[in-house]
């Protein structure tokens, strides 16, 4: 069965679920997913459960695949994401934005938990993507391209949505939130970067560093779908002093910063 064929399998059960087409999909980060509050649930799905989904294998991420309305808005959303680290292809891990796409949204919000490397920043800081750095990490459109899903050579010059960033600050000044605009670099992880690492990622132009987004942002970008995407800063991996990092620490920041990235999403989707 070729990946089209696995789409609709997938799509098809989801269907079975849930009728309603959805206008945007939502990916929640690490420790994002209390974000799930803000939603009216009407299905949820675990993973597992669904025909060729891959499963979420890491604390923070509670796998399941979430249909319901935000301000009477219908939306999907991913409580949970798939990692390239936990040992998936890169097409498993963009598995979930395709079958979104082919469920009827159009328009894909993503959030992730970040190092920060842009010296201005602080942890609990938001800071909207307007770019990316995708080279330390594998491409998922390597293989054979399905016309059914874009075109064999993408263009990646404006990867997320000038319109939905300029609602983004507008919204962000109504609410009198603090949004950083800037570049996000993307590593396989599941290592924290190296002093030097950091060092050098803030030397080739980026804000901040993570070890998801930018293969999501891909798929999206193939299939033509507008991007949304921010960056709660969850360390700091530039400084001077003690510079370990724990995944609890991200997680811990992560779900400190979710009412603000509750008030971007939320206002975002009412505006669709």
């Amino acid at each position: 069965m070729n990946i089209v064929d696995q789409i609709a399998v997938a799509v098809s059960y989801i269907q079975g679920k849930y009728a309603q087409k959805p206008l945007a999909g939502i990916v929640l980060g690490s420790g994002l997913g209390n974000f799930s509050q803000e939603i009216d649930i009407e299905v949820a799905i675990p993973y597992q459960e669904i025909p060729h989904f891959p499963v979420s294998t890491v604390e923070g991420h509670s796998g399941k695949l979430l249909l319901g309305t935000i301000k009477g808005k219908p939306v999907v959303a991913m409580a949970g994401r798939f990692h390239f680290y936990e040992g998936y292809p890169a097409a498993e891990v963009i598995f979930p934005i395709r079958v979104m796409k082919f469920l009827g949204i159009e328009t894909l919000l993503i959030s992730n938990a970040a190092g920060g490397v842009n010296p201005a920043f602080k942890v609990g800081d938001l800071m909207m993507i307007h770019d990316h750095i995708s080279f330390a990490t594998a491409n998922p459109l390597m293989g054979k391209n399905e016309p059914a899903l874009g075109p064999r050579f993408p263009d990646m010059s404006q990867p997320y949505s000038k319109t939905l960033m300029e609602n983004a600050i507008e919204i962000a000044r109504k609410e009198g939130l603090l949004l950083h605009s800037g570049v996000y670099f993307g590593v396989t992880g599941p290592t924290f970067e190296t002093r030097a690492e950091y060092k050098m990622i803030q030397l080739m132009g980026a804000d901040a560093v993570g070890m998801s987004t930018v293969q999501e942002v891909i798929a999206a970008c193939h299939m033509g779908l507008p991007v949304f995407a921010v960056s709660v800063i969850t360390d700091m991996g530039i400084r001077e002093e003690d510079n370990i990092i724990t995944h609890q620490e991200v997680l811990d920041a992560a779900r400190a910063a979710e009412p603000k990235l509750a008030a971007l999403f939320t206002g975002l989707i009412e505006k669709l």
